[in-house]
């Protein structure tokens, strides 16, 4: 089964499956295609958690709190865009799974200009911030839209960079959570002049679980991600990571062995990702690409229904093989010999009941 682009009686449904307790964006993925529809997807959700073991209903928002997160961003100026609008940025809708919804606030066509991703240290040296800058303005005259998290240094010198060509930041929290406060002006012009998107409500505050998430958007955006500096426990290559796993360009600029804040990026290079000195050595790499090209089958997938006549047994089957190390389900289906389809549905239970995570990939974990 495959899902229809929401009209606007199923928009406010696909925005409520997207905030349910406990469904990220494979859940909610898995959900559409199965059900088809957001609603009916609300509809069966209390049923699936009762066999995944829960024995709350997850908490889902009523159609009154949806309606005040949209006119909490209306009235910002942000638009909320799902993933089957024609506005949602099309390397984002490519991955697997693309987050439900994105909030965008400020110049919502930038989000259909070639992106690339320049990222790195919080607590930046200024030879750093400066190469930050010019290599973002060199990006910006060359045509490309320059991606960062409004962080303090690197991110925030990013951007700096590329304001007046195309500059675009994505939040960990709501589009307008200004974090650090000090980038508040840098908020301000960014809203102006650039955009600013999140897959948070708008008015919520950031959490240390939303950064990876706001990373992976960060990466899912880019044709590329640059990393200037990165100490070897830092965000920056986490993003990196990600976009290696969408098939991005990782580029990273070396630094002395003697700055910590080199490390990161020199590793980088060690493992493959191409050097950075100057935007031509970025922009030799990213024209050289093929273009995006459109998937070969629907947005969303779903398998059929569990077929096995004994659901519990099933569930206990597939609970039993979770671990905190990450699994595929092809390989589950295979240890207990069952449908694909039937997992899937088994894990979407567990994961509704808070007992499994449903990871890009087609891996899962024990929650």
């Amino acid at each position: 089964m495959s899902a229809q682009a929401p009209g606007a009686g199923e928009r406010l449904d696909w925005l409520r499956l997207a905030r349910t307790d406990s469904v990220g964006p494979v859940t909610f993925a898995h959900l559409i295609g199965r059900f088809g529809s957001a609603g009916a997807a609300l509809k069966a959700l209390p049923d699936m958690a009762r066999r995944g073991g829960r024995t709350e209903t997850p908490r889902i928002p009523s159609m009154a709190e949806a309606q005040r997160e949209v006119d909490a961003g209306e009235a910002l100026g942000a638009q909320l865009l799902i993933n089957t609008d024609g506005a949602f940025p099309f390397p984002l809708a490519m991955l697997d799974p693309p987050p439900p919804v994105l909030w965008a606030w400020g110049d919502i066509g930038l989000l259909a200009r070639p992106m690339v991703a320049v990222v790195g240290a919080r607590i930046a040296s200024a030879a750093g911030r400066r190469l930050a800058r010019d290599l973002a303005a060199g990006l910006g005259e060359a045509g490309w839209v320059v991606v960062s998290g409004m962080a303090r240094g690197i991110d925030a010198a990013a951007h700096q960079g590329s304001l007046t060509t195309g500059s675009v930041a994505v939040l960990a929290g709501g589009v307008d959570d200004v974090y650090p406060p000090e980038n508040a002006d840098l908020h301000l012009s960014l809203t102006r002049q650039g955009c600013v998107v999140s897959e948070r409500p708008v008015g919520g505050k950031a959490k240390a679980a939303d950064f990876p998430r706001r990373n992976r958007i960060i990466s899912g955006l880019s044709r590329g991600v640059v990393v200037v500096e990165a100490e070897l426990r830092s965000g920056s290559l986490i993003t990196a990571r990600l976009a290696a796993e969408q098939g991005r360009e990782v580029f990273a600029v070396p630094g002395s062995p003697l700055d910590p804040r080199a490390r990161g990026a020199n590793d980088l290079l060690r493992q493959g990702a191409i050097l950075v000195e100057e935007p031509l050595d970025i922009l030799r790499v990213l024209e050289g690409l093929p273009g995006l090209s459109a998937p070969t089958a629907p947005r969303f997938r779903g398998a059929d229904a569990p077929e096995t006549a004994n659901e519990a047994v099933l569930l206990t089957l597939v609970e039993d093989l979770l671990s905190p190390t990450p699994v595929s389900i092809d390989t589950l289906a295979r240890e207990i010999s069952a449908p694909i389809g039937s997992v899937l549905a088994a894990l979407a239970d567990l994961a509704l009941a808070g007992r499994a995570e449903l990871l890009p990939g087609s891996m899962v974990v024990r929650a």
